[in-house]
């Protein structure tokens, strides 16, 4: 506890000036406890704002450090949170070559929809899916991330674990159906994938071979619990968390990407927007940019690095999406020479 209460002391006191709060905490993890008792002891009788150290300040400073400490998993919200808005379920074959499934969320509309493209895609013979599972925060609700993931996943396989401090409550969610789709599959994922996208994700990249592009994703793949305050507050608690079955978990550092690409949030939701009714692909295959395809790979050159045409002006276009369909076109290149 005594370390805690240095933490939350010094962070709040450092931020401005510490660019590397890790490191910080590091710094204080690494002290005894009779030198954590003497920084205490040192803070009290110098800090020059000793109005800053009443109880009810220290009080306050140590909720703000845990709460920092334990983040994701701990937090302080307001209960009238902002609705978030899901994207609408979103389908279309790109290229003449590869399925695109944006869900939006993870429900049972969705799970229909996502039934009906990938019976589409199958009739087609359409050799890759890329799942676009950005900005997707798909709650808690494991089970319907387990649903998503028998769409892609062996039958038999153990797909995550929800477990709680508890063994005995621990709750496992296995595949249990032959899957719909079994070719190329590409998870396309960012910050803004948490909860239980975040476990659909992981669970394809282990059990369906899935290659993440992306960002980090959030963190969040856990079950919260909502305390109330009072005064309009809660205190939100992470009470639960999916663990895969090689035993990786997913909070609180989030998944990392296999190939990773960066967009600025404010772009994706630009094209989101505009893809709505006009669909994702005129942001992948813009005509001023030079794409890697299989005659490039032939010939064993890259037009992306080679071209020296100079450029159109800049349009919207979704580099993550982008650098997902090369992943996709190199794959099944390989797989036909093989």
């Amino acid at each position: 506890m005594r370390r805690f209460v240095l933490a939350a002391l010094a962070v709040p006191l450092l931020q401005a000036a510490d660019p590397q709060p890790a490191r910080l905490r590091d710094e204080i993890n690494a002290l005894e406890p009779a030198q954590v008792d003497k920084a205490l002891e040192a803070i009290r009788t110098n800090f020059l704002s000793p109005q800053s150290l009443d109880e009810q300040s220290k009080q306050k400073a140590l909720l703000e450090g845990l709460v920092r400490r334990l983040a994701p998993g701990v937090d302080v919200v307001g209960t009238e949170m902002p609705a978030v808005v899901p994207e609408p379920f979103l389908s279309e074959i790109l290229d003449d070559r590869d399925g695109y499934l944006r869900p939006g969320k993870l429900d049972a509309g969705t799970l229909a929809q996502l039934d009906t493209s990938l019976a589409s895609f199958s009739e087609k013979k359409l050799p890759a899916v890329i799942l676009d599972l950005r900005a997707v925060s798909g709650g808690s609700d494991f089970d319907a991330a387990a649903d998503f993931a028998r769409r892609f996943c062996p039958n038999g396989k153990m797909l995550f674990t929800v477990q709680k401090p508890s063994a005995r409550q621990e709750r496992i969610l296995t595949s249990n159906q032959a899957p719909a789709f079994g070719g190329i599959l590409v998870v396309l994922a960012d910050s803004g994938t948490s909860g239980a996208a975040e476990a659909l994700a992981a669970t394809l990249r282990l059990n369906a071979r899935a290659m993440i592009v992306g960002g980090d994703t959030a963190g969040k793949a856990v079950e919260f619990a909502d305390i109330p305050l009072d005064g309009g507050k809660s205190l939100r608690v992470a009470v639960a968390r999916v663990v895969l079955p090689d035993g990786a978990p997913i909070f609180p550092a989030g998944l990392k990407p296999d190939l990773s690409v960066a967009l600025p949030p404010a772009e994706l939701a630009e094209i989101f927007a505009a893809s709505r009714k006009e669909g994702v692909g005129r942001f992948v295959f813009g005509a001023s940019r030079p794409r890697m395809s299989e005659a490039a790979l032939l010939a064993n050159t890259n037009p992306e690095i080679e071209s020296t045409k100079p450029p159109a002006p800049a349009a919207l276009c979704d580099t993550v999406l982008q650098r997902a369909v090369d992943l996709v076109t190199a794959i099944s290149f390989h797989n036909r020479q093989r």
